[in-house]
């Protein structure tokens, strides 16, 4: 196994001051696509001019593969290639590193910066530390993975990247060094027994009012997937709240790619939804193994049971001024029904004689 070499900067680097080489290490940039279709596994890169991708090939040229996957026994060294393909009109020096991977929170395939050491399949990667492609040219690089005798049963994720070091100019005008890689996911399936499983944990909701109360109004449903397992998993499943079921993803998302540890939080949108004071809901995970070497691991299905408050208050508003008009319409009615008897009493009282008037007054003090 070749050792991470220390690569030296050009000696305009190297003359920076601290403070813009620490702006250095927070400009570099890594691009490494999730590997969910043909050309995801390499990212065509642009630095200072230079245009480069970087895709699995065989010993004779790129072989259509969107990712290296690999069944591995351990103490088993296997070999494979990659193709790095420069797309400048010069030829250009690329520095070469594996590194183990991992899946950021937004669900991208990434690798650990340069200068974090490697524990799993990124350390068991030897290759070139450099690579010269002349314009225009593909160049095939052969790499070998050479799994520990005491490496654990299922999938270990690394990536292989090509970078570059250009330089930009800064908001202040001081030159920056930005470091662009560009790589390909490589998974390695050690032999053993594999256990692929997945859990969900923490659901939860919110619902969105539609303030017509002529229409239903949409939730947010969100949980996290966990994969408990020792393979990798793509995770699907349903939501069901209130007896309408919603499939995750939807469609044109992207698929929900799960490495040993994984786990992430998926949120679910429930249209056409009726406000209920509190809506049940169900989710449902179905997860898929990934087929490696013909092995395609069968993962249980789990579920996951929790309720939201979706309060009715448009219909709500509605109801309350529908009572208020009635109620003011029938103290209208009574207030003027008061008022007619009043008018009727007054009258009587101007319309009896003065005669009579009297006599009512003696009798009444007799």
């Amino acid at each position: 196994m070749i050792p991470l070499v220390a690569r030296r900067r050009p000696r305009a680097a190297r003359r920076l001051p601290v403070a813009v080489a620490v702006g250095v290490l927070l400009a570099a940039a890594l691009s490494i696509a999730p590997d969910v279709g043909p050309l995801a596994a390499a990212r065509e890169a642009a630095s200072a001019g230079v245009r480069w991708s970087v895709v699995p090939s065989d010993g004779r040229g790129p072989d259509g593969r969107s990712a290296v996957e690999v069944g591995v026994r351990p103490g088993q060294t296997v070999e494979d290639h990659i193709a790095v393909r420069n797309a400048s009109a010069a030829a250009v020096t690329f520095r070469l590193a594996a590194a183990d991977g991992f899946t950021s929170a937004s669900g991208r395939f990434d690798v650990r910066a340069e200068g974090e050491s490697s524990v799993d399949a990124g350390s068991w990667i030897s290759l070139p530390a450099r690579v010269t492609v002349p314009a225009g040219a593909t160049v095939v690089v052969p790499f070998s993975i050479a799994a520990p005798s005491g490496a654990a049963p299922g999938d270990h994720s690394a990536g292989i990247t090509a970078s570059v070091l250009s330089t930009a100019r800064a908001d202040g005008g001081a030159s920056v060094g930005v470091d662009t890689r560009v790589g390909v996911r490589v998974l390695a399936r050690v032999a053993g027994q594999l256990s692929p499983a997945a859990s969900l944990h923490g659901g939860g909701g919110s619902y969105a009012v539609a303030w017509n109360p002529l229409r239903p109004g949409s939730a947010i449903v969100s949980f996290d997937v966990v994969n408990d397992g020792n393979t990798r998993l793509l995770a699907s499943g349903t939501v069901s709240a209130a007896g309408q079921d919603t499939p995750f993803p939807a469609a044109g998302e992207p698929v929900i790619d799960l490495l040993p540890g994984d786990r992430r939080t998926v949120r679910v949108v429930v249209d056409d939804l009726w406000p209920s004071i509190l809506v049940p809901v169900d989710v449902t995970l179905r997860p898929r193994g990934i087929t490696i070497d013909g092995q395609t691991p069968i993962a249980a299905a789990s579920s996951l049971q929790t309720s939201l408050w979706a309060m009715p208050i448009s219909q709500l508003i509605v109801l309350t001024g529908a009572a208020l008009l009635i109620f003011a319409a029938l103290w209208g009615r009574q207030r003027s029904h008061r008022r007619t008897d009043r008018l009727v009493a007054d009258a009587h009282e101007h319309d009896r004689p003065p005669a009579a008037a009297a006599l009512t007054e003696e009798s009444t003090s007799a």
